[in-house]
């Protein structure tokens, strides 16, 4: 059964990868994974925001991609030392900080695939996710440890008992391909076994990731499968011809026009 995450849009699903900022904003210094990004990703017409979650020294969750704000702000410090007051002043004219609170809150109509980027955020971003939105959210992260963190505390908030969507991290992917490689349904079974979506690049290095194998095992199983991050409209195109569900992209305008032409 499908998820209430992804409700009753259509498919291909449009993830507007850490927001959306057009090349203009961009040029005015407006960064990704703030709220304007999320603005602009939401108004070119994405269903869902891929953004990602870090901790404030002062216990907040906000939108954030790296552990330091060296290359989004210019400042070496790591974000696990700065507060919510500082953060904001220092994204006030870079498209303003989102909470996830606020994400939530403030824009009633998103759907969020979240990537838990540190073991401090897991917990504290699970509990909110399971007392606000757990029908808004997919959990995701690189690592299953977090994910599954992020996941129990969202269980344990949830007031209904509700848990959010939740993708596969490295290790489970790994899980996955090797079950599609050896043909084997038992395996497979486990592999899929808690997963509503597989996002995956289509390839990694010279290995391919994605095939129709892989992609009928997993819609078998009710599992989505999402790549990223696609963003050449002919592309998406193919992938989308080739049976996947969803693409993660830098670029939701063309994707919007690519996809839902």
């Amino acid at each position: 059964m499908t998820h209430p995450f992804f409700g009753e849009g259509p498919k291909p699903r449009i993830f507007g990868h850490r927001g959306f900022v057009p090349a203009e904003r961009a040029a005015a210094g407006i960064v990704e994974n703030s709220r304007e990004a999320v603005a602009h990703a939401l108004a070119a017409g994405a269903e869902f925001v891929e953004a990602d979650c870090q901790l404030t020294s002062d216990g907040h969750v906000v939108f954030f991609h790296d552990s330091t704000l060296s290359r989004t702000l210019g400042d070496s410090r790591r974000i696990a030392v700065v507060t919510l007051a500082e953060l904001t002043e220092l994204m006030a004219d870079r498209g303003g900080l989102l909470t996830l609170e606020e994400a939530i809150t403030d824009f009633p109509e998103a759907r969020y695939n979240l990537d838990m980027k540190s073991a401090e955020v897991a917990e504290p971003a699970g509990t909110i996710i399971g007392e606000r939105a757990p029908d808004r959210v997919l959990i995701s992260s690189f690592s299953d440890g977090l994910r599954l963190r992020a996941l129990s505390a969202a269980q344990a908030a949830s007031p209904t008992g509700e848990l959010p969507a939740t993708g596969a991290g490295q290790r489970a992917i790994v899980k996955v391909l090797t079950a599609v490689a050896m043909r084997s349904q038992p395996l497979l079974d486990r592999a899929f076994a808690g997963l509503d979506a597989l996002q995956i690049p289509v390839k990694q290095g010279p290995v391919r990731v994605l095939s129709p194998r892989l992609l009928g095992e997993a819609h078998a199983r009710d599992v989505e499968v999402h790549v990223w991050t696609v963003n050449d409209p002919q592309l998406m195109r193919e992938l989308v011809a080739l049976g996947v569900d969803g693409v993660i992209t830098d670029r939701t305008d063309l994707a919007v026009s690519a996809l839902r032409g």
